[in-house]
């Protein structure tokens, strides 16, 4: 019996997905896969494998470029530990570049004014209090600049994209963040509950303008990477003037 050697390469992680990549895996998150199911498809699909058939032994007859060879189920699983990071959220955010031709904005938030995000995150706080998809509609037609008839996988992309950014955000200014996350369940931005988001945005507006209304327009157009910058800035004073007035 020959013995022949198949290399499977596949991405290391989200980052190294392209559009058509990530719209698969969007695809089978939307179709109920298992994460194993998830992982086998993404391992066949990426490493150009194709499944020809099953044998009377149970083992499947895989097809890569000209090389017909049989693999085992428990082969083919030792495999999917190399794409584990398909089970968790993206830990960079990622999206997919375009939906029905509607170019997406800057997957990190870069040069997006604060005033966006702020509508973004009530909108995406808003879905996670209601898991209402009308809400993550709405957050995709601000993130592609138009109300799009967004199909389900779309929608998943929508919510990882923005969960990852959320979360990079978080590590980022974690100054800011923390302590939110710490006087509210989820650790987000604008406060858990309905009735404190326009609260805490309007907080946080005033902490950027230092009361100056005239400020107001200036600040909601800062980028926001500037304007989270600046309000993490302030919460680390905050912190490290509370614990001087605390060992006192």
């Amino acid at each position: 019996m020959q013995t022949i050697t198949i290399d499977f390469h596949v991405p290391h992680g989200w980052h190294e997905l392209g559009d058509k990549q990530l719209r698969y895996v969007y695809e089978l998150i939307a179709a109920e896969h298992s994460t194993d199911e998830i992982k086998t498809l993404c391992l066949l699909r990426w490493s150009d494998t194709k499944v020809i058939g099953r044998q009377d032994n149970g083992s499947y007859l895989l097809k890569k470029g000209k090389v017909l060879f049989e693999v085992t189920p428990l082969t083919l699983a030792e495999l999917l530990p190399a794409l584990d990071w398909l089970a968790n959220l993206p830990t960079v955010p990622v999206r997919l570049s375009k939906i029905n031709r509607q170019a997406a904005l800057p997957a990190d938030f870069s040069e997006v004014p604060f005033e966006t995000f702020i509508i973004c995150d009530n909108l995406y706080q808003g879905y996670l209090s209601t898991q209402n998809d009308e809400l993550l509609d709405q957050l995709g037609a601000t993130l592609y600049g138009k109300a799009i008839a967004f199909k389900p996988h779309e929608r998943i992309s929508i919510f990882y994209w923005f969960a990852a950014l959320k979360d990079s955000f978080a590590q980022k200014f974690s100054d800011f963040f923390q302590p939110i996350a710490e006087a509210a369940s989820g650790g987000n931005l604008l406060g858990s509950s309905a009735t404190s988001v326009e609260d805490a945005m309007n907080a946080q507006i005033r902490a950027l303008t230092k009361g100056d209304v005239t400020k107001e327009a200036e600040v909601l157009a800062l980028d926001t990477h500037r304007a989270l910058t600046e309000l993490n800035a302030q919460a680390r004073e905050y912190k490290e003037l509370n614990a001087k007035l605390q060992s006192k």
